[in-house]
């Protein structure tokens, strides 16, 4: 069960890009939803000791999105720009951490959603940075553990909207 499913994010030294992949037991629509909802996306993205609040979230092709973590009256604000959003297939978008002294870290993901025998999916996110540093400060700033619990808490909250016994 999803339980035993793991977050795997490789780094390559030298590479400018992150590869996080994890397979959900639950439907390539459903999965696809949970990431483009923002009623579901507060639910589960960023680790368990934060709370996230929306302040933009328009997931379309030419939408964009920006959201804020919180922990004890801390806040880490993000936001980007929707490319293409191909439902429910894929989503192209940028990715900036407003708390960096200087503008311009964005890294441009791709997330792709592909369906899998069982009413299982497979995810896999690329993130590619402007430069090794910048690839290199995401990972020394946490963001492993964030994604990590995050995919965690999808699975939990994919788990709780899906029927225990799936139709073929």
């Amino acid at each position: 069960m999803s339980s035993n499913r793991k977050t795997t994010i490789t780094a390559e030294p030298g590479k400018q890009e992150i590869l996080i992949t994890r397979e959900f037991d639950a439907p390539r629509a459903l999965v696809f939803q949970a990431y483009t909802d923002p009623k579901l996306i507060v639910q589960w993205l960023g680790p368990r000791d934060l709370t996230m609040t929306i302040d933009k979230f328009d997931i379309k092709s030419g939408g964009f999105y920006r959201y804020i973590h919180e922990r004890k009256g801390e806040k880490f604000a993000f936001h980007g720009v929707c490319h293409e959003v191909l439902v429910p297939e894929r989503i192209i978008q940028t990715f900036e951490f407003e708390g960096l002294p200087e503008k311009g870290h964005v890294a441009l993901e791709t997330t792709k959603f592909t369906a899998l025998p069982n009413s299982r999916t497979l995810v896999v996110t690329q993130s590619l940075f402007q430069c090794v540093a910048d690839r290199d400060g995401m990972i020394q700033s946490g963001a492993e553990r964030g994604v990590r619990e995050g995919h965690d808490r999808l699975s939990e909250l994919l788990t709780s909207m899906t029927p225990i016994a799936h139709s073929a």
